[in-house]
């Protein structure tokens, strides 16, 4: 399908190439509407889960009394763990930014159900629902709600091995995670479906309306709820006529009443790649050429951080758009097939380097 990868050569690399090579969800007629990324993001948006998942919902307190949501997907059939064993791998499912959970992410936690997986949803303060306990959000780039989330499923499944992967702007919080938390990030292996790699350009540059004024109606829609909690720390005037993401991200975040700081040291602790030196754990970032919300790949895309890590890896397809990748078919997304094939390759990748070393596995 005129995919590429862009890595650094190595013995891991050479295994992801194979195995992708062999995979058929990178062959075919995938894109029904190549020249149209526009239709291909509001099919995204707007389509539903081919079935609908039974969820069930767990919230996590957190060290300062805030809570996230947890939402375990139990499949379309009500019955809990939808095949998964006690050992099966845990798949942490990180939604956007704004918190939508879309259709496609719900499609690509059925698929995993479908395949052995225990899929969960992570939920962050304030979205989906989640109650707000705090007057506090979690910044763009700040991973230590996601952390507390991480360990809790660690203690939950011991034996499993647990895997995430993010959509859109939700991969902004999984890589700033992945470089802080290096190797103690108690991930065995991450995916991105059409990352934002710099958040500060990606704000500052603005999306098509398309994209940006329905997710600013969503988010504001989800802060109206608790405008008499954030009215202490925050300009609630100001943050729900906020005409832009760029305007409410700065109006929440550094205009705030008790700690006000400057955008430009928002971004110092917020950029997504701050740490990506430091990132210890195996990441695929799916992006496509035509992708009209992360902007233009010269400008967009580190590719040099691909030629030097031998963590991160960048699958690039000339067609595609925002989280879209549609083909036809049962399933509509081939970037669901890719990154399940791209995780049973690294598993067994993971299973012959502890043969050949004599390893035990890490409990």
């Amino acid at each position: 399908g005129h995919c590429r990868l862009l890595c650094k050569p190595s013995a891991l690399a050479q295994h992801l190439v194979r195995s992708l090579g062999r995979s058929a969800a990178l062959r075919g007629e995938h894109w029904p509407w190549p020249c149209w990324p526009q239709l291909q993001l509001l099919w995204q948006l707007l389509q539903p889960p081919e079935l609908e998942p039974v969820v069930a919902r767990e919230l996590l307190q957190l060290p300062d009394a805030g809570l996230v949501a947890l939402d375990w997907l139990v499949g379309p059939w009500g019955a809990a763990g939808g095949g998964g064993g006690i050992s099966s791998p845990v798949l942490l499912l990180i939604p956007n930014a704004a918190g939508k959970v879309t259709g496609g992410l719900l499609q690509l936690g059925l698929r995993a159900l479908e395949r052995g997986f225990i899929p969960v949803i992570f939920n962050r303060r304030g979205h989906n629902g989640c109650p707000l306990t705090t007057p506090r959000l979690q910044p763009f780039g700040d991973p230590g709600d996601l952390r507390e989330a991480v360990t809790y499923l660690r203690c939950r499944h011991p034996s499993a091995s647990l895997l995430a992967v993010s959509e859109g702007s939700g991969s902004g919080l999984l890589l700033a995670y992945l470089g802080e938390s290096g190797s103690s990030s108690r991930l065995a292996a991450a995916a991105c479906l059409s990352p934002i790699f710099r958040g500060r350009d990606w704000f500052e540059a603005g999306m098509p309306w398309l994209y940006e004024w329905p997710l600013l109606l969503h988010l504001k829609q989800g802060l109206s709820r608790y405008a008499g909690a954030l009215a202490e720390v925050v300009d609630m005037d100001r943050l729900l006529g906020s005409r832009s993401l760029r305007e409410l991200e700065e109006t929440l975040f550094c205009r705030t009443r008790s700690r006000p700081t400057s955008w430009e040291s928002y971004w110092e602790r917020n950029e997504p790649l701050r740490d990506a030196d430091e990132a210890a754990v195996p990441v695929l970032c799916l992006c496509s050429a035509d992708d009209p919300v992360r902007g233009p790949p010269a400008q967009s895309l580190p590719r040099e951080l691909f030629r030097s890590s031998p963590y991160f890896f960048l699958l690039l397809t000339p067609h595609g758009g925002h989280c879209g990748f549609p083909r036809r078919g049962p399933g509509r997304c081939w970037a669901h097939e890719a990154v399940l094939e791209y995780f049973r390759a690294m598993a067994e990748f993971l299973r012959t380097e502890e043969r050949r070393k004599g390893l035990p596995r890490p409990r």
